[in-house]
């Protein structure tokens, strides 16, 4: 196939299709439709189509450790089944291990925001936080409290373990984050605390 440019960027500034919809697919936290990936890319629905089928005939050809389905009316990037039971022991293996940063900073994010959605907390923090949620999920510090009226989009709040873990009666508990953010911090991050 050959790649049609936009007509404000030469071709080789930009990606092929095949990376440009990989790319995508990786930091997706549900299902893209098809129709809204044509879009973004600015090419034909079913040259999109045609691509989304290819990579998923592709990646089961070549027994990849993930699967690209088709799946709640979009495309995204899963697991493959064979591998769950690994993936599962390398999450919950480090049970006891302390928390990386990106779980620090994504078990507060949800902590001071609560309840609140995946894309929410990748906002703030300015990075993906699918896997971190997961993570911190399987360790049973958050759990999902709920969907978000207007975006359907699933929300996340902390366990009665990570209060206990931390050692207060409520979240009202967690100290105030104010002294300890630099003055020229957005307010629609800190908006309610």
């Amino acid at each position: 196939m050959t790649e049609r440019p936009r007509e404000d960027a030469t071709a080789d500034d930009l990606p092929g299709l095949r990376a440009s919809v990989e790319a995508i697919l990786l930091v997706v936290d549900e299902p893209v439709p098809e129709i809204t990936l044509a879009q973004i890319l600015e090419r034909p629905r079913d040259e999109v189509v045609a691509t989304l089928r290819e990579l998923a005939a592709e990646y089961t050809e070549q027994g990849r450790g993930f699967d690209l389905r088709e799946i709640a009316g979009g495309w995204r990037f899963y697991t493959r089944d064979v591998c769950a039971p690994v993936v599962e022991r390398f999450v919950t293996d480090g049970q006891q291990a302390r928390l990386t940063q990106a779980a620090l900073e994504t078990l507060a994010v949800v902590a001071y925001r609560q309840p609140v959605s995946r894309a929410r907390v990748s906002a703030i923090r300015g990075v993906n936080s699918d896997g971190v949620i997961r993570t911190l999920t399987l360790r049973g510090l958050i759990e999902e409290a709920g969907q978000d009226p207007e975006t359907q989009a699933h929300l996340y709040r902390t366990t009665g373990y990570f209060l206990e873990r931390l050692g207060l009666r409520s979240v009202e508990e967690l100290p105030d984050l104010a002294p300890y953010l630099p003055d020229d911090l957005p307010e629609e991050i800190i908006e309610g605390h």
